[in-house]
C-alpha cells in the first residue's frame, strides 16, 4: 500500500467528519427508528433536501456564529448523504 504524503491534511480532516458524522448518531434526531431525512428521501425529495442544506450552510458560513467549522461538516455530512441518495436512485 501506497503512503500519500497529504498536502492539504485530507487524512486528519476525514477522521474528524467521520467523528462529527458518528456524533449525529447520537443527538435527539436520531433516536427515532426512522430520522427525518430518511421520510424526506423516502418521499423522494432527497435531492432537493440534501442541495438545500448544502446552500443553506454555505450561505450562513461566516454568518450565524461566525466562520465556524460545524457550518463546513454539515456542508460535507449532507454531501455525503447526497453521493447516497445519488447511488442510490442510479443503481436502479
Amino acid at each position: 500500500m501506497q503512503k500519500i504524503n497529504y498536502k492539504f491534511n485530507e487524512r486528519g480532516l476525514v477522521i474528524e467528519l467521520k467523528k462529527y458524522i458518528d456524533g449525529t448518531y447520537d443527538e435527539h434526531y436520531a433516536s427515532d427508528k426512522y430520522q427525518a431525512t430518511d421520510v424526506i428521501i423516502d418521499s423522494g425529495h432527497g435531492e432537493g433536501f440534501c442541495m438545500g442544506n448544502i446552500m443553506k450552510y454555505a450561505k450562513r458560513y461566516g454568518n450565524k456564529e461566525g466562520k465556524n467549522r460545524k457550518d463546513l461538516l454539515k456542508i460535507l455530512h449532507y454531501g455525503i448523504i447526497m453521493l447516497n441518495v445519488h447511488d442510490t436512485e442510479n443503481e436502479q
